[in-house]
């Protein structure tokens, strides 16, 4: 019964931006679990969490706790969803609206459109190739209101994923000033740091806020901060003053 019901699903697929929410659900659990009702799974699930959207940010725990998951089926879940995550926060150029290359004065309009109205801190991460084209954005945020910033392992994720030849960064500031805080430039710092260790080209730090935008570059800190942050002179020792 499971295998005929399975395989009128997986035809009725081929129609999937018109299938339901717990359909969609029932056959991704096809996979994990290959001899049980994915159905009623599926449907304990969305009334467990409320939304497709929660099932996948979902703890493996929570998940597991479902009846009928269990923790195969938990791991399986949080795995796609991390993937769903990690799709919806890089994007290429293209399908993020941006110009194709990058310079230090169209480009703060553009991130000053990029976060118009958003009511928390974002961190956006622009990659760019030997041309100075933009490739790749990823996009960061803690959910903690006036406070972003980017985990040490998911920078190195995105150095190692894009391997760019130069970084762009852009920050917002929602309820303050484009003025940089000690926390931003210790952040920028840590960017310098990793730039000059990947042998990425630091382009700029800019920064959104109610006054316009701040650039690092435009400012001069950007030149002095590459000059004194260089991992190639401190591993040599040389003078940085």
């Amino acid at each position: 019964m499971h295998e005929g019901h399975r395989k009128r699903m997986l035809e009725r697929s081929t129609d999937a931006e018109n299938m339901q929410d717990h359909e969609l659900l029932e056959i991704l659990l096809f996979n994990p679990i290959p001899r049980k009702n994915t159905n009623e799974i599926a449907h304990e699930l969305l009334a467990a969490f409320g939304s497709l959207k929660n099932v996948f940010a979902a703890g493996t725990g929570e998940l597991a706790s479902v009846g009928g998951v269990g923790e195969a089926t938990a791991r399986y879940l949080k795995c796609v969803g991390e993937v769903f995550l990690r799709m919806s926060r890089t994007k290429s150029a293209e399908e993020a609206d941006l110009p194709d290359a990058f310079n230090f004065h169209d480009f703060q309009a553009v991130v000053t459109e990029r976060f118009g109205g958003l009511e928390e801190e974002y961190v956006d991460l622009f990659s760019l190739d030997a041309c100075g084209h933009i490739n790749y954005v990823a996009r960061y945020t803690t959910h903690e209101g006036n406070k972003a910033f980017v985990p040490f392992e998911e920078l190195a994720h995105f150095f190692l994923s894009n391997r760019p030849a130069g970084l762009v960064v852009a920050h917002n500031h929602p309820s303050m000033s484009e003025e940089p805080s000690k926390q931003d430039d210790a952040f920028t710092v840590q960017l310098q740091l990793l730039c000059s260790m990947n042998g990425v080209k630091f382009r700029d730090h800019i920064i959104v806020g109610h006054g316009g935008a701040y650039s690092y570059f435009m400012h001069g800190r950007l030149e002095a901060m590459e000059r004194t942050f260089d991992i190639e002179r401190l591993l040599k020792g040389k003078d940085i003053t």
